[in-house]
């Protein structure tokens, strides 16, 4: 079955990094924060630095790369399964390769066929002099207008573990609708973790009121913090 509806064509992001952490140029020339750099520029990082501090820098580093590597195989594989390229995963007989398998495994079982249609991987949205990023996924979910996004996780979290993930995907989803004339009020964030334990957190209509609000707050912080 086909899930591509290639029905909005997705600006191309020029990225830059600086000290104050990535950015994004947006059609003015001007430079604009990401998403990620916003929330990570705002939000309370004591409990990442104990943790670092906790298990040392070393093994800290090493536990950050492994998980990149999973999620970064896992994405895009599951972008290949979704455009009905070749999506398979090499298993090269590493944690990492055989982990990323079971995982995609998971996400495909209980998660995709929910998905009804696809109208960006990896899309770049951008809103002049304010913010830009890419989104892992826009479209129809259970028949739904939607911002998806495809998190892996060493394990299954809490919902109220996991309110920058509702922030990050509202600015997707608000930027999608000022650029396209959509209106994209559900969130739908998709979690395996390790153990291929799933689930499904869905934030819309009034709690997706919610989180915009708390994400625009955000936004101006950060504005003022480095204005």
């Amino acid at each position: 079955m086909k899930l591509i509806n290639d029905k909005y064509k997705y600006p191309d992001l020029k990225r830059v990094e600086s000290e104050l952490g990535r950015f994004y140029i947006d059609s003015k020339g001007k430079e604009v924060p990401s998403v990620t750099n916003v929330l990570s520029s705002t939000s309370d990082q004591s409990g990442i630095d104990k943790w670092k501090q906790r298990v040392g820098l070393e093994e800290a580093e090493r536990i950050l790369q492994e998980s990149t590597s999973i999620g970064s195989t896992v994405h895009n594989a599951l972008e290949n399964y979704l455009q009905n390229k070749k999506w398979e995963i090499f298993d090269d007989g590493s944690y990492v390769s055989k982990t990323s398998i079971l995982i995609l495994d998971s996400f495909i079982k209980n998660h995709i066929s929910e998905i009804n249609e696809v109208w960006g991987l990896e899309a770049g949205l951008i809103l002049d002099g304010l913010y830009a990023g890419t989104a892992d996924c826009i479209g129809i979910f259970n028949g739904q207008e939607s911002l998806i996004d495809f998190k892996t996780a060493k394990k299954v979290k809490p919902k109220e573990w996991i309110e920058d993930y509702f922030l990050q995907c509202s600015a997707y989803a608000n930027a999608h609708n000022v650029m396209y004339g959509t209106n994209i009020n559900q969130i739908v964030i998709l979690m395996v973790d390790r153990n291929q334990e799933f689930k499904k957190f869905i934030a819309k209509d009034r709690e997706f009121d919610h989180y915009t609000k708390k994400w625009k707050q955000r936004l101006i912080n950060f504005h003022k913090k480095h204005s």
